[in-house]
């Protein structure tokens, strides 16, 4: 999905309309409208704040802006996998490799849970295996 096509599904969706979010950012009307248009030659469209974001996590290669943005919506940033599908990959081992990976989580969230209580550190575990798990079974969707 193109970022004005996100834009502007964003806009139909949300209960805030473009003439507030055009108020609230302090762009004109027909800014925010143009944001949720191809780029285009012939002069319609505009470099919208998501082609900018993007532009700026390429220039700096930091994903500590794609991190931030998610966190601020609520979520967590997992970076995809290399993909490593070579001639031969078979479903059935790399099923099975994900089913031990799942279970490694569940172990690490039993025991962190035992006392009923989980501190900062048993989260920060919890979250690590988690991403791994992700990451991996992205990989796996991807091959």
């Amino acid at each position: 999905m193109e970022s004005h096509e996100v834009l502007k599904e964003a806009f139909d969706n949300s209960t805030t309309g473009p003439k507030e979010i055009a108020s609230e950012l302090g762009v004109s009307l027909s800014l925010v409208y143009k944001w949720a248009q191809p780029n285009s030659e012939t002069g319609s469209g505009s470099r919208n704040p998501l082609d900018r974001i993007e532009k700026l996590v390429e220039l700096t290669r930091d994903p500590a802006i794609a991190e931030w943005l998610c966190q601020r919506a609520g979520g967590y940033f997992v970076r995809n996998p290399k993909s490593f599908c070579e001639e031969g990959y078979e479903v059935v081992p790399a099923t099975h490799t994900i089913v031990q990976q799942f279970a490694g989580l569940l172990d690490v969230v039993s025991k962190a849970a035992q006392d009923n209580n989980i501190d900062p550190v048993e989260s920060a575990e919890i979250r690590e295996v988690w991403d791994r798990l992700k990451s991996y079974c992205e990989g796996f969707v991807r091959c």
